[in-house]
């Protein structure tokens, strides 16, 4: 896929962030969108950005959508083809975060993270991949993360969902080369990039004293690793659909972080715990406690 104009995209995630970046690059190059986001003012704020900055006359339409729900998620996919004749794309880029350790992780947050982040794929892939294949020329594009990757401490639940992304869409993408049906898939694994997701994160106590000193540092700390901004993203995203690329990376962390993990498949782990006990938090001893014997 050279082009994009005049093809339909379906986005999810759209009301900011990547999401948003991909609707307005996606638009300035004549492409209608379909777009969904549980945040129904960001939807409205992403569509009025694109009228007022795109001069190609493109359609749009909006959902209010929970992309855990499978149902919701089939009639969406129902309804874009209804309204737009065809699909051509689709964006699996919904997701959220979750810090915890695996001892103290509640089954509810558990479930919420994998309802979105690897569920929320899942009913997107199969929900519109034969609308793809209808149209005789798709791609399926899911955002996984560069800790799909690379794990790390205190995010037990982020890394399962993001590894499971990045298998279920490698798998995906191999039967699609088998089947010679027009359409592709690409996993994307961004590094940091500045969206929202920090403010819908779910950090949990557990984690205070553990590996971080407050909820509100921790976020402070979360942000400063965005070094990508959400339009440069969305342009390397759209490159890697068009040389239909398996994986896309973004930033200089992810690329690092993946090197780190090809030369160090293991021992890259060591070096985690290192780091993490360097930044973390220091349990400082009550003043009346000692080691030393008692002197006479």
């Amino acid at each position: 896929m050279k082009s994009f104009n005049g093809r339909v995209a379906a986005i999810t995630g759209a009301a900011s962030g990547m999401g948003r970046a991909l609707a307005l690059a996606l638009a300035r190059e004549g492409c209608h969108l379909a777009l969904a986001d549980k945040n129904a003012q960001g939807l409205e704020q992403t569509q009025a950005l694109i009228k007022t900055s795109t001069l190609a006359p493109v359609t749009i339409t909006t959902q209010v959508l929970d992309v855990s729900d499978r149902q919701a998620m089939e009639a969406w996919a129902a309804r874009c083809v209804a309204e737009h004749g065809q699909v051509n794309l689709v964006f699996n880029n919904a997701g959220v975060a979750l810090s915890s350790t695996v001892e103290g992780v509640d089954y509810a947050d558990l479930e919420w993270i994998v309802g979105i982040n690897f569920w929320g794929v899942v009913h997107g892939t199969k929900a519109f991949l034969p609308h793809l294949k209808a149209s005789g020329d798709g791609h399926v594009i899911n955002t996984s993360s560069v800790f799909g990757l690379f794990a790390q401490p205190g995010m037990s639940g982020y890394n399962a969902t993001k590894f499971a992304v990045r298998g279920f869409t490698e798998a995906l993408r191999q039967e699609l080369d088998l089947q010679r049906c027009g359409v592709s898939a690409t996993c994307v694994h961004p590094g940091g990039i500045r969206t929202d997701i920090c403010r819908s994160s779910r950090i949990d106590a557990n984690m205070t004293g553990f590996l971080i000193h407050s909820e509100q540092q921790a976020r402070a700390d979360f942000e400063k690793l965005f070094i990508t901004d959400a339009d440069q993203a969305a342009k390397v995203i759209l490159q890697g659909v068009r040389k239909n690329k398996r994986r896309v990376l973004i930033g200089r962390d992810a690329y690092f972080l993946d090197l780190l993990a090809r030369c160090l498949p293991a021992a890259y782990q060591a070096l985690v715990v290192l780091a993490s006990k360097r930044m973390a938090p220091k349990q400082r001893r009550p003043v009346f406690e000692t080691n030393d014997e008692p002197r006479l």
